[in-house]
């Protein structure tokens, strides 16, 4: 089995800016959180984008559902921005025979207590046990895509 990732961007993804601890997108972290954890899988990372959730458009949620609908895999992972993955992943319903399972932190990897390999470690668990459809993997659960939003008071992950 070989689980591709495709990473689009969001705070999992965030590196300080300037002086001024702005941060923006950077390099995709997921590749190197799998390494530290030796994690002992087949996977590839793909970097489609490099956005912050609330800044995607229709277009880019197309692209990724296209690359996702065009992988030779049928075991994807994709590292997204939290605000904004509910939708994403409603667009990626219309794809199937394929296990999705988009994942995030609520505070960049490159921080001491981030939440981004416990949720990367989470998706990598699902996408093996989960059968064909849209799932969001955060905060020590696995959510069906249409039974899940962000309560941003809580800062986490509920069931609807």
């Amino acid at each position: 089995m070989k689980v591709t990732i495709f990473c689009v961007g969001g705070t999992i993804d965030k590196i300080y800016f300037d002086a001024k601890s702005e941060y923006e997108v950077g390099a995709p972290a997921v590749g190197r959180l799998l390494r530290e954890m030796k994690a002992n899988i087949d996977y590839e990372v793909v970097s489609l984008m490099s956005k912050d959730s609330l800044e995607m458009s229709d277009e880019d949620r197309a692209t990724i559902a296209r690359a996702v609908a065009d992988s030779a895999q049928d075991k994807i992972i994709i590292t997204h921005g939290t605000d904004t993955m509910t939708t994403t992943a409603q667009q990626l319903k219309k794809i199937t025979g394929k296990t999705i399972v988009l994942t995030g932190a609520l505070a960049p990897a490159i921080f001491k207590d981030s939440d981004a390999a416990f949720n990367i470690g989470c998706a990598l668990a699902t996408v093996q046990c989960a059968g064909p459809g849209v799932y969001i993997a955060m905060n020590g659960r696995v959510f069906d895509a249409d039974k899940v939003r962000k309560d941003v008071d809580q800062n986490r992950f509920v069931e609807i």
